[in-house]
């Protein structure tokens, strides 16, 4: 790991020296975000070992990078995935096929990138900086990061991104320039990882969108143990 890491245990900001892994699940704060460092930096072996402890980044343009771990813990498992019958509609809409064309890793600087650009035109600043596209194009280009991609008339219209590592994958973000492409890629790469042997999906944190999709919380300490099993 990398070294400037400062932990927040109890509360309390504490520097520390040397080489560091990063602290234990039982230090975040009990916030429900779960903020447990800050500091560090987005390295291919920091990011790896952080997914791996069940952390990730986010922080805005400006700010030091903060790493979390919520409790509880929104995730999917594949085979409790949910699909609507306005979205099954949208899958079988021409003439029983879905009127996007799916692809897969064929564009993720662009998908990540659109994310980014998405969550501008929201509130101001968004967590996909700069720095958080070149590094996980690193990880993507080192074989653990994916995108699922929705085309249509050869135009990326929608996506979604994460990280994949054993029998877990950890979603990112998702975009969409035309209604229902990012679920539609979403719902393609959950078919697609259920195949591939994944048997629990990282959400982050609750938003009715995903708990539209079958998605639901589970605590810190029952995340942690899946991963452990899992990875």
């Amino acid at each position: 790991m990398s070294t400037g890491y400062y932990q927040l245990p109890n509360g309390r900001v504490a520097s520390v020296d040397g080489d560091c892994d990063f602290p234990p699940l039982s230090d975040a704060l009990t916030e429900p975000n779960g903020l447990i460092a800050i500091g560090g930096d987005l390295s291919l072996s920091g990011l790896l070992a952080a997914y791996k402890q069940g952390i990730f980044p986010w922080f805005s343009d400006g700010d030091p990078i903060m790493w979390w771990s919520p409790n509880p813990r929104m995730v999917l498992f594949p085979s409790e995935l949910k699909i609507s019958n306005s979205l099954a509609k949208t899958l079988k809409k021409n003439n029983g096929k879905s009127p996007f064309e799916m692809r897969f890793n064929t564009a993720f600087r662009q998908v990540i990138t659109a994310c980014s650009d998405a969550l501008r035109d929201g509130p101001p600043g968004t967590w996909i900086t700069e720095d958080i596209i070149e590094a996980y194009c690193a990880m993507f280009n080192a074989g653990f990061a994916i995108s699922a991609e929705c085309w249509l008339d050869n135009k990326l219209v929608g996506g979604c991104y994460g990280i994949k590592i054993g029998k877990v994958f950890y979603g990112e973000s998702m975009f969409h320039h035309i209604t229902d492409a990012s679920k539609v890629a979403f719902v393609s790469l959950v078919q697609k990882l259920k195949t591939e042997g994944i048997e629990m999906i990282d959400c982050q944190m609750k938003t009715a969108h995903l708990s539209s999709l079958g998605a639901r919380e589970i605590s810190r300490n029952d995340f942690a143990e899946r991963l452990s099993s899992l990875l």
